[in-house]
């Protein structure tokens, strides 16, 4: 254990207090540096990939992410076209482009694999914009 605190005027005094919890036999465990607290952090569960394949002009969405995880895009297949990932706060009524300081952000005209984003905003979906020219092409946004 530590060594104590020395106690410093004008108080003199210091409140006390253990924390503790139960040993399995319904007795108090105080809680030490040799018995902390059983905690355990638990990721939120990831939300069902966005996929599909297109070899016409679609909007695929929504995709609604968990909070504060990478968003991948994978793109692949033989085509031609352009690939926007787009961020709605209205169900997608309304479709952002991303940006990043100040620039366009998320938007792809061949094949790729990356991280496109981190959501924080409860709510927010991400969509797909695909413009195929020609071919096809396999999309997937995943956690």
């Amino acid at each position: 254990m530590s060594d104590p605190i020395p106690l410093q005027t004008p108080a003199g005094f210091a409140t006390a207090f253990a924390l503790g919890l139960d040993d399995g036999s319904g007795n108090l465990a105080l809680v030490s540096d040799t018995r902390p607290l059983p905690v355990q952090t638990t990721p939120p569960a990831a939300p069902a990939a966005l996929e599909g394949q297109a070899s016409s002009d679609i909007l695929a969405g929504p995709f609604a992410p968990s909070a504060l995880s990478t968003i991948y895009c994978n793109l692949s297949g033989d085509w031609t076209g352009s690939v926007t990932v787009r961020r709605s706060t209205d169900a997608g009524s309304t479709l952002h482009p991303l940006t990043l300081a100040g620039g366009a952000w998320g938007i792809f005209t061949a094949n790729a694999c990356e991280p496109v984003w981190e959501e924080s905003e409860a709510g927010a979906t991400l969509w797909l914009d695909c413009k195929i020219a020609s071919g096809t092409l396999s999309y997937r946004l995943s956690q």
